[in-house]
């Protein structure tokens, strides 16, 4: 495995791969690695011949009020975690790298931003949409892979790709949970044990809307009210949403007779957390999520 923090030597590897042919899929991080993590460059080792995995706390998708300071980070940690999982390359730059000077040129992401956690997160997007777009240049990837516990950002990274004529495919892995259902997240070490046992009522709240669509209920506003009462029931935390849309568009719908997604956002005191569902008009998970 090779470490490289430098531009230039990251895209002289990349362009030296590419005149051998080989296949290369990218797992792009903000590290602080878990089992999410792991699963997505399990699934790119899978499809790839090299599996090049990122490492970097982007600036731009923060807001003024959000945690990029206090964002974990423990560098030894996850490249041995990398070796362990076969990662062929980690590129690892600094902020100063990666944004030398003031960017002249930013993209803004239109669609699919103003609903779930995009409502509350201005800009964050237009950070993620800009990253990944020197990311890919960057690595050049054929294939990215990217975890469906933010299912909004799949919904936006496949609009940026189909938009922005980018010849990278994207797979989309399905969530790593823990035993208690709770999705894997690098926030989760702020949840105290007796918060982090409630927070599996979350994952049970999206199973019971997937029961309700199941007996045939196909009434959006119905289920919202059913899973909140639910949910209200089982924890302690602010919830701050729960929602259901078409996907990946990402609009409402008055009744539900195509692919969804159920999203909640839920804040406890150090945390918040997110989790959804992506279901098909009978309340069964589909054969494509995308």
């Amino acid at each position: 495995m090779k470490i490289v923090r430098s531009i230039s030597e990251m895209e002289a590897l990349t362009t030296h791969l590419k005149e051998k042919d080989k296949r290369i899929g990218f797992v792009p991080t903000m590290g602080y690695l878990h089992d999410g993590h792991t699963q997505l460059i399990d699934k790119c080792n899978e499809k790839s011949d090299v599996t090049i995995l990122s490492i970097f706390v982007n600036p731009l998708q923060f807001g003024p009020n959000e945690d990029f300071e206090r964002y974990p980070r423990d560098e030894k940690r996850d490249i041995e975690i990398a070796k362990q999982h076969q990662v062929d390359y980690i590129f690892m730059p600094s902020k100063e790298e990666m944004y030398p000077n003031e960017s002249s040129v930013k993209l803004y992401v239109k669609d699919r931003v103003n609903v779930l956690c995009g409502k509350s997160r201005l800009g964050h997007f237009d950070g993620v949409a800009t990253v990944l777009a020197k990311l890919f240049h960057i690595t050049k990837c054929d294939l990215v892979f990217f975890g469906l516990k933010d299912a909004q950002q799949v919904a936006v990274v496949k609009g940026l790709i189909d938009d922005m004529n980018f010849t990278v495919e994207l797979i989309p892995v399905e969530t790593v949970r823990e035993k208690s259902g709770l999705a894997r997240s690098s926030r989760n070490v702020y949840l105290s044990e007796l918060e982090k046992n409630e927070a599996s009522a979350i994952f049970g709240s999206l199973n019971y809307a997937k029961k309700l669509m199941f007996d045939g209920e196909n009434n959006p506003v119905i289920i919202k009210r059913k899973v909140t009462e639910f949910l209200e029931a089982k924890i302690k935390a602010d919830i701050e949403y729960i929602e259901i849309y078409n996907y990946p568009a990402l609009k409402e719908i008055e009744v539900i007779n195509e692919r969804i997604i159920i999203a909640i956002a839920v804040q406890y005191k150090n945390a918040r957390l997110i989790d959804n569902i992506i279901l098909d008009k009978d309340g069964n998970l589909p054969h494509s999520f995308i």
